[in-house]
């Protein structure tokens, strides 16, 4: 890659670059497309996709490898705006956000929109409040800020504990959609395909740190934006002529509506607040804690380090929200006409005798993982065993009703579902790859930086010298990495909940002390530190408690629940079981209890997703009524803070760099 100072040249040769690899790309798609045509077999062209994407992720990771701190940590703040954006986008376009988003409008229709909603929001925040403060600053990371603008160690070490625990199991999760996608479309073992994903995340970012992943990103950003864009525009120009989705998803919402109604289903997909339990209430505060979280996860507000100067900051953080919105404004489209797609399936006659034939996809996912596709309540596995389970059902005709495909399945399964050729699935799967190897890459960096320069330099040997400084962080980030990929290969259940909690945590955690930290001058290091683990310590209570601690939390704050008195009889009737019942069947009850529980353990109804609802009021209350208790900041850092506030002039600290 360009290594240039000079901003022009620079940004003219990225752009001539980036060209001829978005060219080459599109390119190979129609390649591949003739080989499929022709009759070369599914599994070649998929294989043929994924090997092709990540051999030139690894080439730019290698092809940018360094060992200069400032380009490992921030890459050497050279990034130009429209590129960090594109790359900030790659980074938040999580395998989740690639994989789930659609699949979660799918569900929930109308309440799916808090995850939008939520999610893009966040930028705006990130670009008034946080992001051009913390680049004036100086940082290399978060808790590089909290501890010079809070004094000492402790506040350091407080953001590295809400770092760690925002960061870790989200790049689990992005490691287990790399298996997912490695196994379904490669025939590979799913832990072998997990350490095959974490290879192509390794070599992307251990040689060159944020310079290598700031150049992979946005490769990878072209190729999921193309992957997400192609069955979206194509469900359009097939089902209405016109190849704009996002214009024609209100006859996509037409017709699903007049399906449903044709179908007798209740719950219409347009219908606010009725489905996923998402009252109004739980619908507001999922987008507010959304919003809050995504400004202040680490290994978002790191990107924002990589600018030239805090106005290109600003214009980066306006990149990331368009490139982001090219994606979250396809979504819900993609979600209606694939949902149009699927009751057309189901209105034209689908029984147990012909849905190898109408359907033979459900099939073929079903068998990659049971859990995926299940009809008349049982996994999909074979023609038989529908047959079976809607026999016992007494269900001659499948309805919508009796097919419950997983929220994570939708946007890969899409192109088969429409009738696409196999390489638009491939091409899906590359996309999805490039979304998980994209955040994953971010994720360990945001992780090995803390590890390796808040903790290992700035706490343990303040005269590291560089080349040391470097091989601890890449031998941490390996070390991490491997962890992470271990607990991905033993398909953590809740996985997918904790990365949701992520942002609930990343908000009661840090967006009090980041801030506080620049708009009010009176606070200090003992406030901070308060406010960090009265906020953070909340947050994880209500988590933990709700989900892992269901029945004692039920018992200890039953004064506080919504529940209803029909409700806590029923919890009455059940613990009373368990209570009665020996050997097997105490565990069966002992189940039963826990599982209810989880449903009605609340504080006023509030989902455990929305956990920051308590965290962050408190993070701010703390915050602020300690550091009014306790003496104020020094004149220095007052005046420090009022010069961070001023849109022009230079960095403020500069890091040792030698």
């Amino acid at each position: 890659m360009a290594t240039s100072s000079g901003g022009d040249s620079f940004t003219a040769n990225l752009s001539k670059v980036y060209t001829m690899y978005t060219g080459g790309f599109i390119v190979f798609i129609i390649l591949m497309a003739i080989l499929n045509a022709m009759g070369v077999p599914n599994v070649i062209i998929g294989y043929l996709f994924v090997a092709f994407t990540i051999l030139i992720y690894a080439v730019i990771g290698i092809m940018s490898r360094t060992m200069q701190v400032g380009e490992y940590y921030v890459a050497g703040r050279r990034v130009p705006a429209i590129y960090n954006g594109m790359a900030t986008g790659a980074d938040w376009m999580s395998g989740a956000s690639f994989v789930g988003m659609a699949g979660t409008l799918y569900l929930l229709g109308y309440n799916g929109l808090a995850f939008v909603l939520g999610w893009t929001g966040g930028y705006v925040l990130v670009a008034i409040l946080v992001a051009p403060f913390l680049r004036k600053f100086g940082a290399y990371t978060v808790p590089d800020f909290l501890s010079a603008r809070y004094g000492g160690n402790l506040a350091r070490f407080a953001g590295i504990v809400v770092l760690f625990s925002c960061s870790f199991t989200y790049v689990v999760a992005q490691i287990f959609a790399t298996g997912i996608i490695a196994s379904r479309f490669l025939g590979l073992d799913f832990t072998f395909a997990v350490y095959v994903g974490l290879a192509g995340i390794l070599v992307c970012s251990m040689l060159g740190g944020m310079r290598a992943v700031t150049w992979t990103q946005v490769a990878q950003y072209i190729v999921l934006i193309i992957a997400y864009l192609i069955p979206a525009v194509w469900m359009s120009t097939v089902m209405t002529g016109v190849p704009i989705p996002q214009i024609m998803q209100g006859q996509a919402l037409q017709n699903i509506v007049r399906l449903e109604e044709a179908q007798g289903i209740a719950v219409s997909h347009i219908t606010p607040f009725v489905s996923g339990g998402y009252n109004a209430l739980n619908y507001f505060l999922l987008i507010l804690c959304l919003m809050v979280g995504t400004a202040s996860l680490p290994h978002i507000l790191m990107r924002y380090f990589t600018t030239p100067s805090v106005r290109e900051a600003r214009a980066s953080v306006a990149w990331s929200l368009l490139f982001i919105f090219i994606l979250y404004f396809t979504a819900p489209a993609y979600a209606a006409f694939a949902k149009w797609t699927m009751l057309e399936l189901v209105q034209s006659g689908l029984t147990p005798d012909n849905i190898a034939d109408k359907a033979g996809w459900m099939l073929n996912w079903a068998q990659a993982d049971g859990a995926l596709v299940r009809i008349c309540g049982q996994a999909a596995v074979s023609v038989e065993a529908i047959a079976a389970a809607c026999s016992a059902q007494g269900v001659e005709q499948i309805a919508f009703s009796n097919i419950a495909l997983n929220a994570d399945m939708i946007v890969l399964a899409t192109p088969e579902m429409a009738g696409m050729p196999y390489v638009i699935s491939g091409l899906v799967a590359a996309g999805g790859l490039a979304a998980a190897l994209s955040t994953a890459d971010g994720l360990l960096l945001a992780i090995a930086n803390a590890l390796s320069h808040d903790i290992y330099y700035k706490m343990i040997d303040p005269n590291a010298p560089t080349s040391r400084r470097l091989i601890v962080s890449r031998v941490l980030l390996v070390i991490v990495a491997l962890a992470a990929a271990y607990v991905a290969s033993t398909r953590p259940a809740d996985i997918l909940a904790m990365v949701s909690w992520a942002f609930s945590l990343a908000a009661a955690g840090l967006f009090p002390a980041l801030v506080l930290g620049v708009w009010w001058k009176r606070t200090n290091g003992t406030g901070a530190v308060a406010g960090i683990i009265a906020g953070f310590g909340i947050c994880l209570y209500y988590l933990l408690g709700t989900r892992y601690g269901a029945v004692g939390f039920v018992e200890t704050w039953s004064w506080l629940s919504s529940a209803t008195p029909e409700q806590m009889a029923r919890f009455a009737e059940l613990k009373a079981a368990y209570a009665a019942a020996t050997g097997d069947a105490q565990a069966a009850a002992w189940t039963a209890l826990d599982s209810y529980a989880q449903t009605i353990a609340s504080w006023w109804g509030v989902k455990n997703l929305s956990a920051a609802a308590f965290g962050l009021p408190v993070g701010f209350a703390v915050m602020i009524a300690v550091s009014l208790m306790t003496r104020a900041p020094s004149k220095e850092m007052q005046d420090f803070i009022d010069e961070l506030r001023v849109p022009r002039g230079k960095t403020l600290m500069e890091e040792k760099t030698a």
